[in-house]
């Protein structure tokens, strides 16, 4: 059990993060594009360029609020050549592409504005063969002041196939830092100031590659300035090493995700089992850890949600549905909301659909129905879990969310025919409102039976009366 300790940021608890890859939203600013770059909407690869800028995100900063999101997740935004910016050159500034720390600035701004938080992603694993340091390298061999910055093999260094250094799952490309050089993570450590006094949290890549006692560190550091900064990381596994009050605020919730695709996507696992892999999850995390998840269905590394259902509209329908009512902060990949569709990288990382005419506004007003239903019940964003019912005949799963007198009671439907969930609620509750469909319904001594349309769910947010007055 964790002996620090566990706290993290209470703005996550309200939050509703919305991802953005910052060369496929919009381009706002066609002066600052690199060469050859394609047009919108063409076939995404691993090396073309759409023009995908800062100014685009201002631009479009309308949309989210639309959308009524609350916090943005950035993927990399520092100097590098490349348009996913894994491979950092300079980490003191933003890309040349995107803008410069200037037009970051009025962005940080501009989002404080419309309270938009925002979350930037940190690779310090690694950086890309441009980088100033592993430049200086290749130059001076072991002369270079640097040369300790990396685990060089034998000099001269000979970026190839067959690289003579240590690097990323053998990427040339991407040689890896040695973080526990002094010199190394003072660099990191200030260039992390300087943005850490500008945003509000950080995602950290891969960070299952870099010592625990770097990241216990750069939690100190970074808290040490800002208490609330967020600090959530890449884990695709079981992440409870980095959960001890010590490291990490959460995680990217990938195991959320898998269980959500084997029951509602891929039909897999049973209900009961859908129910105990998520209580198995939960389980391993503590109550604060699993408020500070970031629960996403897509990302830039998986295949896009609607592509995996294969034109079953209903199967996202549900998928969203759960995501924006459980435990943790949901993150909505950008153009999900809308209908985009999107197979392994790079396909999942196409241009954003700006042609309203071509949008799912189903949807898109699914997405705005239930964040707006998310924020304004305590019980969601903040409440206890408890499942209500896993049953594999009927293929409902409901839970319930309290938190003091808010109530949240939640029921889906898998099923092709309509179903009726019976359920036990808290004696005191004498209604229960549909959010959906505004129909009621009146518990007996805490005992109900509501039925659920085919693929569909319901949604009942409640104070207690007494607690009213």
């Amino acid at each position: 059990m964790p002996t620090t300790p566990i706290i993290i940021p209470d703005w996550i608890k309200e939050a509703v993060f919305y991802q953005i890859f910052p060369e496929r939203f919009y381009n706002g600013d066609p002066s600052n594009d690199p060469t050859n770059v394609e047009q919108w909407g063409k076939t995404p690869k691993g090396n073309n360029y759409f023009g995908g800028d800062l100014q685009g995100i201002m631009n479009k900063l309308g949309h989210l609020k639309r959308l009524g999101v609350n916090a943005i997740y950035l993927n990399p935004i520092f100097a590098a050549n490349s348009n996913h910016k894994y491979n950092a050159s300079d980490y003191s500034i933003i890309d040349p592409a995107f803008g410069n720390n200037e037009l970051f600035d009025r962005f940080v701004l501009l989002c404080r504005e419309n309270d938009i938080k925002i979350v930037i992603d940190g690779v310090f694993n690694h950086v890309g063969t441009d980088h100033f340091a592993f430049k200086d390298v290749k130059e001076k061999g072991k002369d270079s002041p640097y040369a300790s910055w990396f685990n060089i093999y034998s000099f001269p260094v000979a970026p190839s196939n067959k690289p003579n250094y240590e690097c990323w799952w053998g990427y040339g490309s991407l040689p890896k830092l040695m973080v526990q050089n002094p010199d190394v993570k003072k660099y990191i450590f200030d260039v992390s100031k300087y943005w850490n006094d500008r945003v509000n949290g950080w995602r950290l890549d891969v960070p299952n590659e870099v010592p625990h006692e770097f990241w216990k560190e750069f939690r100190r550091k970074m808290k040490g300035l800002n208490p609330n900064c967020y600090i959530v990381g890449e884990l695709w596994e079981d992440a409870s090493p980095w959960l001890q009050g010590d490291e990490f605020d959460g995680t990217m919730n990938y195991r959320f995700r898998e269980a959500v695709l084997d029951y509602y996507v891929n039909d897999k696992i049973k209900t009961d089992e859908f129910d105990q892999r998520l209580e198995s999850i939960r389980n391993s995390n503590s109550r604060q850890h699993n408020s500070g998840m970031l629960n996403m269905l897509s990302s830039h590394d998986t295949e896009r949600l609607l592509t995996l259902c294969q034109g079953e509209f209903w199967r996202m329908k549900l998928s969203v549905i759960l995501q924006m009512t459980y435990v943790g902060a949901p993150m909505i990949y950008y153009g999900d909301e809308i209908g985009m569709e999107g197979g392994k990288d790079p396909d999942c990382r196409r241009t954003m659909i700006w042609d309203e005419k071509k949008w799912d506004t189903e949807l898109f007003t699914l997405h705005q129905q239930l964040i707006q239903i998310r924020l304004k019940s305590p019980a969601l964003k903040r409440g206890r879990f408890k499942t209500l019912i896993a049953d594999n005949h009927q293929r409902v799963f409901g839970f319930e969310r309290q938190l003091n007198s808010h109530f949240a009671h939640v029921l889906i439907n898998k099923r092709d025919k309509l179903m009726k969930a019976e359920i036990k609620v808290d004696p005191r509750i004498k209604e229960l409102h549909d959010e959906f469909t505004g129909t009621v319904f009146k518990p007996v001594e805490g005992n109900i039976t509501i039925d659920v349309l085919p693929h569909s769910a319901r949604i009942f947010i409640t104070q207690l009366e007494e607690e009213l007055n």
